[in-house]
């Protein structure tokens, strides 16, 4: 490479992006960039942004010339996307860098371009002016964001196609929701760890720790956008407010077993969940802890039964329980092919899945079910079914097998012993 080609390397973004920093071919409206905590997402914006701005030299003209920059609060789209450390002005190559006009708060570029800066608190101020681009930031966060993002759309009517980049961490908020469906939008997603090589190894680690395998984790880490499906019985926020650090000694722990009959690649899932409880007081006041899920797809019934005993050592529990509506006694006999002196209850579902999890569901309501953070995946398929299971139904797909599982447990160790054995959505067997 020649000096010249060397000194402009650093500059040259398209050589260095990832593949969710890189804008969509084709044709599109928005581009929604959407990834978790400090996946690169405000590079990507900022570069954009100056992709559009810059022309082939500092003083030709660009794509666009009158762009937009809207953060949650002027503050932010200052110090964020002009200032800060992945922003406009740290991106720009010294002879197209922009100035920044504090009076006026805009950037203008060598060539006569101009990003304005807007707050997403004040949806008038969009009201009059007019764009070819934008740059939307963490719009998942704005307070009225539809007001303003529809005031951001009347602006964008300049040029031949005016666009406009969304960078944000996903939430379940209804104009991100909106704006997704649009046949003119295109997505691009990552999780915090694709932007592993410019974080700190301590924070990676301190926050997998913390939040690996959560909802919440899925959501600020994986970028994945997590929503209420309409009427779960478990609302994201009853399952956050269950979190716990550590968990007291136990009475009674169980292993609760939603068994797959057959073991091959198409079977389901084999729920297993370990819930330790207390149980002294009266009924009203006991707790339970959902300790793992140790759910697994076998390849032979066998290997489920392996896995739920194995599941019973770890955590020391004094019964394991299974549901057999499917498998009858051929489920006893697989468990007791591993260990003969399993201590072991078989129960059948005399009704249907929503009608168990009901009471279920009550109990989180009550603060008497905990959810124990653990390493790696934790708990976050199970509370993942668990989001999905509502009044109507489970609208996942396949079967809820963890929550299944979850179910029994809990069932188990609370609910059975608080109303007798005499209840009409289980029957022992």
């Amino acid at each position: 490479m020649s000096d010249g080609a060397l000194l402009a390397l650093p500059w040259l973004f398209d050589f260095w992006a990832m593949p969710h920093q890189v804008a969509p071919a084709g044709d599109w409206r928005t581009w929604v960039c959407m990834g978790g905590r400090g996946a690169g997402k405000t590079r990507a914006g900022a570069e954009w942004v100056r992709a559009q701005a810059e022309g082939a030299t500092p003083r030709d003209t660009g794509a666009a010339s009158r762009i937009a920059l809207i953060g949650e609060t002027y503050d932010q789209a200052r110090d964020v996307m002009v200032f800060g450390d992945s922003g406009i002005l740290a991106c720009s190559p010294p002879d197209r860098r922009p100035k920044w006009e504090a009076t006026r708060r805009r950037l203008v570029w060598p060539n006569g371009a101009v990003a304005q800066c807007f707050s997403a608190q004040d949806a008038e101020a969009l009201r009059g002016p007019q764009f070819d681009a934008a740059w939307a930031d963490e719009l998942a966060k704005w307070k009225a964001a539809q007001e303003v993002w529809d005031m951001l759309q009347f602006a964008l009517r300049l040029g031949e196609a005016p666009r406009c980049i969304v960078t944000t961490t996903p939430r379940g908020q209804a104009t991100l929701k909106a704006l997704l469906a649009q046949p003119s939008t295109r997505v691009t997603q990552a999780p915090t760890q694709a932007n592993r090589a410019w974080l700190a190894k301590s924070f990676l680690t301190e926050i997998e720790t913390r939040y690996g395998g959560t909802r919440l984790g899925r959501q600020e880490l994986e970028g994945v956008l997590l929503d209420d499906t309409e009427g779960t019985l478990f609302p994201q926020a009853l399952i956050e407010a269950a979190r716990c650090e550590a968990v007291p000694a136990f009475d009674r722990v169980v292993v609760a077993v939603d068994p797959a009959v057959t073991g091959h690649a198409g079977s389901d899932l084999c729920g297993i969940v370990v819930v330790g409880a207390v149980t002294r007081g009266p009924v009203a006041d006991w707790r339970a802890y959902v300790l793992e899920d140790a759910s697994i797809r076998a390849a032979s019934p066998s290997d489920w039964a392996h896995a739920a005993i194995a599941a019973m050592q770890r955590h020391g529990a004094d019964r394991l329980v299974a549901e057999v509506n499917q498998g009858g006694d051929l489920v006893k006999a697989v468990l007791q092919q591993v260990d003969p002196l399993v201590p072991y209850r078989a129960v059948r579902a005399a009704q249907g899945k929503v009608l168990r999890a009901e009471p279920v569901a009550a109990l989180y309501e009550q603060g008497r079910v905990r959810h124990l953070r653990g390493p790696g995946e934790g708990l976050g398929a199970l509370e993942a079914q668990m989001a999905q299971m509502t009044a109507q139904g489970y609208r996942g797909e396949g079967s809820p097998d963890r929550v299944d599982a979850l179910v029994w447990a809990l069932h188990e160790l609370i609910l059975a012993p608080s109303m007798g054995q005499r209840r009409p959505s289980v029957r022992v067997v």
